[in-house]
């Protein structure tokens, strides 16, 4: 059968393809060939958030104290807080399939190879498109240090499926993944260990709140090794031996359970990429333009092959531009304004240029630096809990980027991402009314 558009793919970037293709009467297959909702919602973002829920409210009730509540015992039950984020990610995923299906999307179930840029098979049939449309995601990266292929080592996908807490745990990166479960786990009374290489946690955010990060959470009782190089693994008796050099030495370190949390890399083999000869980039992720098409005109790729940006939101985004581009509609991806978000407990969100980001590429800026306690609501949310806003702003007084330590800054952030999309001067966003008290007044005070 012919089909307007054929999706490999069915993560955010994929099914919000076949989603906005279908709604616009094209004809769309989508091949996925494990879950719809792909990493995202399986096994990244939906079920990460759910535990670190669980987490939250833990930790809130055990300091329940400070809001002159008074909860007698406060406990959890470990195989409960996965059941229920199994229970969550069922109901998105039937979700997802609903939207498609009611846009008459057609679901095949395995592994769409690429067979030229207008025919896929799958499972022994073959499908033949006008516009191919490439959303295969990411994978967990595991570095070759010696020794890794002879231990037991989870990656996120077991720790979210583990029903039994482990005494220690060392995570190998403390990066966003890794900054997360070490969250998780460490309010949930394990003792964790955190090494990373380079200088600072949660490289590629603002450094100065990742410090602030960094310090609360070694007040929580986390041990954080950073430039910290991880040289061999080896198997003991008592859990895995990780072996460990920096600028003080070599060492070594025994942990009950590891966690390998060094980052994610495309997925570019196993569908018949190589078919089509698509232009690459320098880090081998595949070129494309404005309007996510590749070098091969009709072919499109989008979400974590690009390798612009692993996150879903901006695979959201990028899908929605080649569709409008297939349909004729005049449409941008831009990258000005993508958000980051940390979701531990506080949270971390920033968007647009950093401070280390400006000092590169040798643009004049100055800082507003202000303490979230300057929002009423803040203070009434967040007893005894410091927080932190910070502006980076232009010679022209344009904001350039904004970043903020403190709950709920994934949900404020929204409102800066829009100033820096927008281009908007700091008389521009002062301007705007901001409902009161909210914690995202916290932006016009400190304009």
């Amino acid at each position: 059968m012919k089909y307007d558009v054929i999706i490999i793919g069915g993560g955010p970037a994929g099914y919000t393809a076949a989603e906005a293709a279908g709604k616009a009467g094209l004809s769309v297959a989508l091949f996925e060939k494990q879950n719809l909702g792909g990493v995202c919602l399986n096994e990244g973002c939906i079920p990460t958030k759910t535990l670190l829920y669980s987490a939250k409210v833990y930790d809130y009730a055990r300091h329940a104290s400070k809001y002159a509540v008074t909860v007698p015992e406060v406990s959890f039950d470990l195989p409960k807080i996965i059941a229920r984020k199994s229970k969550v990610v069922r109901k998105l995923v039937l979700g997802v399939k609903s939207k498609l299906t009611s846009n008459n999307v057609i679901i095949i179930a395995g592994q769409g190879t690429i067979v030229n840029k207008n025919a896929v098979q799958c499972n022994g049939e073959n499908y033949e498109c006008d516009k191919l449309i490439i959303c295969t995601g990411s994978e967990t990266f595991v570095p070759p240090i010696p020794g890794v292929d002879h231990i037991s080592y989870w990656t996120h996908r077991d720790a979210l499926a583990n029903k039994d807490l482990p005494s220690s745990l060392v995570v190998i990166g403390g990066g966003v993944i890794g900054m997360e479960f070490a969250s998780f786990f460490n309010s949930l009374g394990v003792e964790v260990t955190v090494i990373e290489m380079l200088d600072e946690i949660l490289g590629g955010m603002d450094k100065e709140l990742s410090a602030l990060l960094r310090t609360d959470y070694a007040k929580k009782g986390i041990k954080f090794m950073l430039s910290t190089k991880v040289t061999a693994f080896e198997n003991a008796e008592q859990g895995t031996v990780i072996s460990f050099e920096n600028s003080e030495g070599s060492g070594t370190l025994v942990a009950e359970k590891l966690l390998m949390s060094v980052g994610r890399r495309p997925v570019t083999e196993g569908f018949g990429l190589e078919n089509l000869s698509l232009e690459r980039t320098e880090r081998r992720c595949i070129k494309v333009d404005e309007h996510m098409q590749s070098s091969r005109e009709g072919v499109y790729v989008c979400g974590d092959l690009t390798g612009f940006s692993l996150l879903a939101h901006t695979a959201v985004r990028e899908a929605e531009v080649a569709v409008h581009h297939i349909l004729g509609n005049e449409d941008r991806m831009s990258y000005k304004a993508i958000p980051g978000v940390v979701y531990t407990n506080p949270e971390i969100a920033g968007v647009g240029q950093t401070e280390e980001s400006l000092l590169s590429e040798g643009v004049a800026y100055k800082t507003i630096k202000l303490p979230m306690a300057f929002s009423g609501r803040f203070v009434a949310e967040n007893e005894g809990v410091n927080g932190l806003c910070k502006m980076l702003v232009g010679e022209d007084d344009s904001i350039l980027g904004v970043h903020v330590y403190g709950n709920p800054a994934s949900e404020i952030i929204t409102i800066a991402v829009m100033a820096v999309e927008l281009g908007l001067k700091t008389g521009e966003w002062k301007r705007i009314v901001f409902p009161h008290p909210t914690v995202g007044e916290i932006f016009r005070e400190a304009l």
